[in-house]
């Protein structure tokens, strides 16, 4: 859409619009505007305010159900979770004492 009016030429549907959009522009006068009112502090009507008091009562009532049931469980961790079948005692090797060894150092090692 050309947004300055001069350039390209316009469709047949942007010209009704844009003279019925002037049309009802120019309609309006200061006789058809509403006085000005000074802004005034919002009030509640009594039933939208039971609907939020009693909203708020059912909210805290299933958060304290959730808390309390949550809250009920074991209060200490879980014992870990063990093999399905016993293990049997295979004997483990004795470890042996470790003996000196006698080789001889090689010629590329650095004299101790």
């Amino acid at each position: 859409m050309n947004e300055s009016g001069t350039g390209t030429a316009q469709t047949p549907v942007e010209d009704r619009l844009r003279a019925a959009l002037a049309a009802r522009a120019h309609s309006v006068g200061p006789a058809d505007l509403r006085p000005l009112r000074p802004p005034t502090a919002v009030v509640l009507p009594r039933r939208l305010l039971r609907r939020v008091v009693v909203g708020a009562l059912a909210l805290a009532a299933v958060a304290a159900l959730v808390f309390f049931t949550v809250r009920g469980g074991r209060p200490y961790p879980t014992e870990p979770a063990r093999p399905p079948h016993p293990t049997t005692g295979t004997p483990s090797p004795v470890p042996s004492a470790v003996t000196p060894s006698t080789a001889e150092p090689s010629p590329s090692a650095p004299p101790p």
